[in-house]
């Protein structure tokens, strides 16, 4: 479900209880719940002692809402947890200039997730490979039953694909339709519950069963296109940073030294709406880096392109994106319940479309930056302010050394074993 409108004039000048009574009445919810979730920081104490080990507490980032996006003919506000000052500001502006041009436009694919199984010392991997063929559907009705609530929602095994890796190491690939989850532990447990059938079928070791995190069949794709007086003041300027954003795009394309600075960009946006959300950032940060070099070299996640006839920057782009709606975090992390809250959808898919929307729209303020003002007068700006609004933060003293004497031999030993 989306909001009315995501345009909100002044946002950022208006107090913080005023941003949050916006919210509050654009998603419908109380305004006195949104300040209870964000005074703790989504997040207390005990709760945090529940979901990580020798936990001291909670470590805090700051919490906004991206406005003026519209995906696929939907307005939504889209929530960021991120550090860097620039980052909801520059998706915010570019995402008003791409409503000009009717918005962004984004489809995920289905979600399909792969779990692994390896097999050392197989002998003969062909004959290995026959013989998983012909008890596919044997091995796909086992691991139906290891994720029996899955299936009854509509997902479930799919596939099974056996691959030769060499060396008597084979690996089988069980593609798991997850629906709304990321698909974590659906996977490992499919993995663990086939595991020692695989190894007796293909006759070998049972090595790793777990999920990849490279999720290349559970892709997003995003695209914009901006008449060139939405790019800038006037359409003859507009033109020339519009072919400039153009020439930063190439850029990336021939040298991967550019290219890592270009998907940083990328994800600038992306990762803040994965952290708000309680999902993993680092899954989605792997897979989208050895997306981007699939084919060997290292390339951009997005590419610009000039459309002559319609006078428009278009902008493309796809990377693999495994969201959830439910299970992990979301469970128990009332911030990140908040954030599924803002956008409006417990679609898994839809998440991830208006996530790349983000990214590409913190793409397209970094290139504009880039090809007119530089990336320094806005971005170093916005630091100043954030060092400066509220005085100088007294340091915590640093320890003379970094081993500090509590640990110990007794201290070293308790961890390894904890």
């Amino acid at each position: 479900m989306a909001v009315g409108n995501s345009r909100v004039g002044g946002f950022f000048a208006l107090p913080i209880a005023e941003r949050i009574a916006r919210v509050a009445a654009a998603i419908g919810a109380d305004v006195s719940e949104i300040e209870r979730v964000l005074d703790a920081g989504g997040l207390d104490t005990a709760t945090a002692d529940k979901m990580v080990e020798n936990a001291l507490g909670t470590l805090g980032l700051p919490f906004g809402v991206a406005l003026n996006f519209r995906v696929n003919g939907a307005d939504y506000l889209v929530p960021m947890a991120v550090e860097e000052p620039s980052v909801v500001a520059a998706a915010s502006h570019a995402a008003k200039r791409a409503r000009i041009g009717g918005g962004f436009r984004a489809q995920a694919s289905d979600p399909l997730m792969v779990a692994q199984i390896a097999v050392h010392d197989v002998a003969d991997p062909a004959a290995a490979a026959r013989r998983i063929a012909d008890e596919r559907g044997r091995l796909l009705e086992l691991a139906e039953t290891a994720l029996a609530r899955l299936v009854r929602r509509g997902g479930g095994p799919r596939a099974i694909e056996l691959r030769n890796l060499g060396e008597g190491l084979v690996v089988l690939h069980i593609t798991i339709d997850c629906c709304d989850a990321m698909g974590a532990n659906l996977l490992n447990a499919v993995a663990e519950r086939l595991g020692t059938q695989v190894a007796q079928i293909c006759g070998g070791r049972l090595g790793l069963r777990i999920l990849s995190n490279y999720c290349d069949q559970r892709t997003v794709q995003a695209s914009v296109e901006l008449p060139f007086d939405a790019v800038g003041d006037t359409a003859c300027h507009g033109e020339r940073i519009s072919r400039g954003i153009v020439d930063a795009s190439r850029f990336a394309e021939l040298d991967p030294y550019r290219a890592v600075t270009h998907n940083k960009g990328v994800m600038n946006g992306i990762d803040a709406v994965v952290v708000a959300t309680g999902n993993d950032w680092r899954a989605v940060e792997a897979a989208a880096h050895a997306y981007a070099a699939r084919t060997g070299t290292y390339r951009p996640l997005s590419t610009w392109r000039i459309a002559p006839q319609r006078r428009a920057l278009v902008g493309e782009l796809e990377l693999p994106l495994a969201l959830g709606t439910v299970g992990g975090a979301l469970r128990i992390h009332r911030g990140a319940q908040l954030a599924l809250q803002i956008v409006g959808t417990d679609s898994a898919a839809e998440l991830a479309e208006v996530a790349a929307a983000a990214g590409l729209a913190s793409n397209l303020a970094a290139l504009r930056a880039l090809a007119s003002e530089g990336i320094q007068r806005g971005h170093m700006a916005l630091h100043h302010r954030a060092e400066t609004s509220s005085g100088s933060v007294e340091p915590i003293p640093r320890p003379e050394r970094l081993r500090h004497p509590i640990a110990t031999a007794a201290f070293v030993a308790e961890e390894t074993h904890a």
